[in-house]
């Protein structure tokens, strides 16, 4: 048994995606909604949906001929938790070197700055 971990890998996060979405989904419905973006075997989705269930992502339930997954924590704290291990990891901890890096390279757009100013004066 693999050990729970924080991050997920691209494609596991595209499932949860979906998963998040839709909040109660089987392999077939997570594998149809990713065949409309692009081509992708029924098998891979299946393994990938075991994978997140052996990594604590997801908890499935049989229902008649199925199993039905459901994601054990919300997205916003698995997105959290992914976020928190990137700046240590990358940044030793300090989350000012990525902001900066976000302003120079003008991926953070003028309204989003303005809004993260409001929150940093509401938490005065």
């Amino acid at each position: 048994m693999r050990p729970k971990q924080t991050t997920l890998t691209p494609h596991e996060l595209e499932i949860m995606k979906l998963v998040w979405q839709l909040e109660d989904s089987t392999v077939r419905d997570i594998y149809e909604a990713l065949l409309r973006r692009r081509k992708i075997a029924y098998t891979t989705v299946m393994t990938t949906m075991n994978t997140l269930e052996t990594k604590g992502y997801l908890k499935k339930r049989k229902q008649e001929r199925a199993f039905i997954y459901r994601p054990t924590r919300p997205k916003n704290q698995v997105i959290g938790g992914m976020i928190r291990e990137f700046i240590d990891s990358v940044f030793n901890g300090s989350a000012e070197p990525l902001l900066v890096h976000l302003v120079k390279d003008r991926r953070i757009r003028e309204q989003d700055l303005q809004k993260i100013a409001r929150m940093i004066e509401e938490s005065k």
